[in-house]
């Protein structure tokens, strides 16, 4: 039963909040994967110290996080 309040409070939203959340979703995946390849990526065309580099990749992965933690707590959550 609870499933299909989900999908049906889901279905209630306006095309501009269904769009807002794939957007924010989309943005999650973003900083993610950035955040992976700064990490990840050896030749990184900027050259930043390796410690630096790792700091900021773990930085932007927290941040994506943090921006799922909201998209969840304002669109998904019951």
């Amino acid at each position: 039963m609870s499933e299909n309040r989900r999908i049906s409070n889901y279905r209630r939203k306006s095309p501009t909040q269904r769009f807002l959340s794939i957007l924010g979703l989309a943005m999650f995946l973003f900083y993610f994967v950035l955040g992976l390849v700064v990490i990840f990526w050896e030749e990184l065309p900027i050259q930043i110290d390796p410690t630096y580099r790792k700091l900021f990749g773990g930085l932007l992965i927290v941040y994506s996080f943090l921006r799922f933690a909201r998209l969840w707590q304002n669109n998904f959550r019951d």
